[in-house]
């Protein structure tokens, strides 16, 4: 099962999202339904998966006022609908080159440790909402010694294609920032 989002959607999709209450905390039975499905992104030339049941919701890059002081792959934060929220530049966040913001770069915010925590990841583009079954889903590899490693929880195999699913709780380490927290 596979669903494209289209820049309308994923703002559709966020209104959604943010309109019905969700704020990363769901019941059982919503979990049951969420299951085995992921929100797919794109950075550079690869694709990453995040399970929906972080993902509160998808805007558009708006302006993010820098905070001083804060890691380099932390952009600043967001007036999100009256919540300042931490932003953070995947690409930066794993070591790769940073890029110009465009029409399909988005900030897709997250709820992280069971809700106590929300903050915006900057994102190439988003490409859909899918379906990976746990069966397809294979251990990262043993061999990641670099930092991006630990962020992997692993490997979904769709068709012919390999998505990296990673394990939102590890963006942020216990050490580092945490606003509002």
């Amino acid at each position: 099962m596979s669903q494209t989002l289209t820049k309308s959607d994923q703002h559709q999709q966020g209104e959604e999202l943010s309109s019905s209450g969700h704020d990363g905390a769901f019941s059982e039975d919503t979990e049951d339904t969420l299951k085995d499905m992921y929100l797919s992104f794109r950075l550079g030339d690869e694709d990453y998966c995040l399970e929906i049941r972080h993902v509160t919701e998808i805007v558009g890059i708006q302006k993010v006022t820098e905070v001083p002081d804060m890691p380099h792959y932390v952009k600043g934060v967001v007036n999100l609908r009256g919540q300042v929220i931490p932003v953070i530049d995947m690409r930066l966040r794993f070591n790769m080159a940073g890029r110009d913001y465009d029409e399909r770069t988005c900030i897709v915010v997250i709820n992280l440790r069971n809700g106590q925590v929300q903050v915006g990841l900057v994102v190439d583009t988003v490409n859909e909402v899918r379906s990976i079954e746990e069966i397809n889903v294979s251990p990262p590899p043993k061999s990641g010694t670099g930092q991006c490693a630990q962020y992997i929880r692993g490997l979904g195999k769709v068709g012919d294609d390999v998505k990296i699913i990673l394990d939102a709780n590890k963006l942020l380490f216990e050490d580092e920032f945490v606003m509002g927290a």
